[in-house]
């Protein structure tokens, strides 16, 4: 039986964590027996401006900030070509909302990608970044997501989800993409065939409640249109923030990820987070519903410029898979299995 919103709360509130993990683990089992996988890409932050100016945000600098920056095709390609001489499959480009920028530019930025690097996947821009796209074009986020792919995006990230109930938006990105817009911008990529992943970001104040409320928003679109591919929690970083705060402790952390396993029962894959948590408890992450530990990550820079860092390699990556107990797989973006370890 599905859980009910009622019932997820709370078990958040007080079921028992270890109880909670074993049963995750059962459900990962019984879907991808003992393999877990990883993918090599980059993160590639063609712009660090926006004018969102969110408060749990470290990276952003407004326009004409002295270390305020634009990449140039030049620059984004050299970075691309890094990571296929890496053995990287996917770049995930993402970045702050510049002003007036026009939607030919990042048409004319994944065309340049595609026809340099044709085999690379280009699994990129947020729907906070989409619905801006459209905006600066005044055209729908169909016709923008449209225009996108026919220059060569492939699919889409989750971020900007952060905790999809605008009580919270409010508080913490005011700004932003509302929790309807986001769930529309994936609603469109779906309906035209594009993938994406979906995320949440905890530790921004919200109740179990919202967290669940999140977590059924997404649950519901996928079932109405299947273009899910992953499920991805991340705390937030209040480093260096104007939020600011404390950091979200390791076992509130666990508790939330084995309850994406047993509550998001129609999405496959849900991701364990090294990035945020470092590599001990990304290893636990594979005793409580993980099946995937995300990227490698050749660059990330939004995370470390809230004061975390870790770094990852391949064989970091697989002895810390095969420590668990866990038969370590190299994917690509639609997870299939490029090469076992």
């Amino acid at each position: 039986m599905r859980l009910t919103p009622k019932e997820g709360t709370n078990l958040l509130l007080h079921g028992d964590l270890l109880a909670m993990g074993r049963e995750a683990d059962a459900i990962r089992r019984k879907k991808f027996g003992n393999t877990t996988t990883f993918i090599i890409d980059r993160n590639i932050n063609y712009t660090n401006v926006c004018v969102n100016e969110c408060r749990f945000c470290a990276f952003f600098r407004r326009q004409g900030h002295k270390d305020a920056y634009l990449l140039s095709e030049e620059e984004i390609l050299d970075k691309v070509r890094e990571t296929v001489e890496a053995g990287g499959t996917q770049v995930m480009i993402q970045g702050g909302l510049y002003p007036h920028l026009p939607l030919s530019y990042y048409e004319h930025m994944l065309t340049s990608i595609k026809a340099n690097f044709p085999s690379m996947t280009i699994h990129s821009f947020t729907a906070t970044e989409i619905l801006h796209f459209a905006r600066e074009a005044g055209i729908s986020v169909l016709e923008t997501l449209k225009r996108l792919q026919a220059a060569g995006l492939d699919s889409l990230p989750g971020g900007g989800a952060e905790i999809l109930v605008d009580e919270v938006r409010q508080r913490v990105s005011p700004k932003k993409i509302s929790a309807e817009g986001w769930l529309e911008v994936m609603a469109c990529a779906h309906s035209i065939g594009m993938k994406t992943t979906a995320t949440m970001v905890i530790g921004l104040g919200e109740t179990m409640a919202q967290r669940i409320e999140h977590m059924e928003k997404v649950r519901r679109l996928q079932d109405e249109t299947g273009g899910f591919r992953a499920f991805i929690t991340w705390t937030f970083q209040p480093g260096h923030t104007q939020l600011g705060g404390e950091k979200t402790s390791g076992w509130d952390y666990m508790r939330t990820l084995a309850m994406t396993r047993l509550y998001m029962d129609n999405i496959d894959h849900i991701q364990g987070s090294w990035v945020t948590q470092g590599e001990r408890i990304g290893q636990l992450t594979l005793g409580f519903g993980a099946d995937d530990l995300g990227s490698i990550m050749l660059e990330e820079n939004v995370v470390r410029a809230a004061g975390t860092a870790y770094d990852m390699s391949i064989q970091k990556m697989v002895r810390m898979i095969q420590g668990a107990g866990r038969d370590a797989a190299q994917r690509d973006t639609t997870y299939a299995i490029l090469k076992r370890f």
